[in-house]
Order: structure tokens, then C-alpha cells, then sequence
């Protein structure tokens, strides 16, 4: 079946959106999308899709600086990653998390000129379709995560902002319906996202559950006390020295414990040393 080259394969979706485990990550840059994306790739087992934009730049072998300064660079940039982000859904269908989704076409607004092109693209409302059928987290930036990481060199908060503000107006233009993520600490964030991933997708929590529960560490089970005269029963060790066999008029119990030892039973030592024997 022929696909337009930048929309996603239609026939691989899935008739019920809640069998449909796509979860993304939207929002600018030095939000903490990627650490959000990794920790539900590694609590519940998906594919993780990430750093598409970087991988593109890497094989263009492109510098940013020059990457700004030429317009026509930018576009077929923007229009690469966009294309590359589609066709990565695509290849993992309809379980994967993901750092990012129509994300570069809000640099694309900003840096490029083929925004018009793309409107029209047909394509771009299927794939927006797309995203809306997945679980969707806007993450908000913070001034306290702005700082360089050495692809994105001298980070702006007001660039940031800008981006942040093109993300939720194409979120709004196309009702993609959205979980904001809007505080700065991980452990607010990661018990929102599991909360939501919960109700949404229950049989992710399911699946964790019962991955959980397969690697935990067995509990260390007691060991086995041989008692003299016949196999021990697992339980702590006798409190004093070890189990007698006794014999005689004090009718001693094989496998009894040196406590309940009959008067008449051999002798035997407690932990201060001292000696018991038949007339102690």
C-alpha cells in the first residue's frame, strides 16, 4: 500500500485508541522531555524514540551556527527530522514513548520558510490525527533547566518561551488533547506521568506489576535444622546448643530441643560453657 512520504502508515493503526501505547513527550527545548521518556521506557518496557533531530544533524554534518545562517539548510533540516519522526512511529507502530512528535515545526516557524508547504501538506493533518490517538504530556520549561549541553549552544530563555508558545498553539489548532507537566521536581513529575499512564493505559501498570514481581529478590528462606534421629523442619536454630536423642526412664524424644530435654538426657553445653549431664 502506498504511503505519502510524510505521513504515517495508516493501515498500522490500531481501531481502539486504547490499544494504541503511544505516549509523547512534546514542548521545547531544555524542557526534560528525554529524562521523561527514558523513565517510561525503563518502568514499562516500550521502544523509546529519541533524539532524532541530533541524528539528522549528525549526518548532515552541520554545525548550529551554520545551520542558522543558511535558510535553505534549515529547511530541509526541519523537514528531514520531521520526516525521520514519522517514519520512526512508523517502524515501532503502536507501542513506543517518545521525546518529541510535531515538536520542529515550531522552529521551523521560527527559522525556516516552508511552513505554507507543510500546512498544506495533507499529510500533516493524518499525522496530527495520529498523535491525538496517543498519550500526550506538554512539558513547560523552567528557567532553572536552561543551561548549554553542548549541541544546543547559548540557550535563551526567551527562545525557549517562544518555542514553548508554538508548541501549545499547534496542541490547540489541531484539538490534540494533552496532560500538562508544569512542575520542576522529577518526583512530582514521575508520579503525574504514572498516575495518568495508570489510568490510561492500565495494562501498561499490569505489565509492571508483573515484570516487578518476576525480578524481585526472593525473600532468603530460613534454614533447615537437622534434628538427631529424623529430618529437621525449616525454623530458627534452637536457642541453646543443638537437639539431643534422648533415651532411658526419662523417656527422651528423638528430635526434641535441648529446652525440653528430659533430666535423663546425655549431657549437653549451653553457650556460657557450662556442662549439663543426666544428675545436673
Amino acid at each position: 500500500m502506498a504511503t505519502h512520504p510524510i505521513g504515517p502508515d495508516s493501515s498500522s493503526r490500531a481501531g481502539d485508541a486504547r490499544r494504541a501505547m503511544r505516549i509523547y513527550f512534546v514542548g521545547a527545548h531544555a524542557t526534560g522531555k528525554t529524562t521523561l521518556a527514558r523513565y517510561v521506557r525503563d518502568r514499562y518496557g516500550l521502544k523509546l524514540i529519541s533524539e532524532v533531530a541530533r541524528s539528522i544533524l549528525a549526518e548532515m554534518e552541520v554545525s548550529l551556527d551554520r545551520l542558522r545562517s543558511n535558510v535553505e539548510l534549515v529547511n530541509k533540516y526541519q523537514v528531514a527530522v520531521f520526516r525521520r519522526q514519522i517514519e520512526a512511529e512508523r517502524d515501532l507502530g503502536d507501542a513506543f514513548v517518545s521525546d518529541r512528535a510535531f515538536c520542529n515545526l515550531a522552529y521551523t516557524a521560527n527559522h525556516g520558510t516552508v511552513m505554507a508547504e507543510l500546512f498544506r501538506d495533507p499529510a500533516l493533518d493524518e499525522y496530527m490525527r495520529w498523535v491525538a490517538g496517543g498519550l500526550v504530556f506538554f512539558v513547560r520549561p523552567h528557567p532553572d533547566l536552561i543551561q548549554s549541553d553542548g549541541v544546543r549552544a547559548a540557550l535563551r530563555w526567551e527562545d525557549v518561551v517562544l518555542i514553548d508558545g508554538m508548541v501549545k498553539l499547534l496542541l490547540e489548532m489541531y484539538a490534540i488533547p494533552y496532560i500538562t507537566v508544569s512542575t520542576l521536581a522529577m518526583q512530582e513529575r514521575v508520579r503525574l506521568v504514572d498516575e495518568v499512564v495508570r489510568i490510561r493505559f492500565p495494562e501498561l501498570a499490569v505489565r509492571r506489576r508483573n515484570a516487578a514481581a518476576r525480578d524481585e529478590t526472593p525473600t532468603p528462606r530460613m534454614p533447615r535444622i537437622s534434628h538427631v534421629g529424623g529430618e529437621g523442619e525449616e525454623g530458627p536454630p534452637p536457642p541453646y546448643g543443638r537437639a539431643v536423642t534422648g533415651s532411658g526412664a526419662g523417656g527422651g524424644r528423638a528430635g526434641s530441643s535441648p529446652l525440653e530435654a528430659p533430666a535423663t538426657a546425655p549431657g549437653w553445653r549451653d553457650p556460657h560453657g557450662r556442662d549439663y549431664g543426666p544428675d545436673s
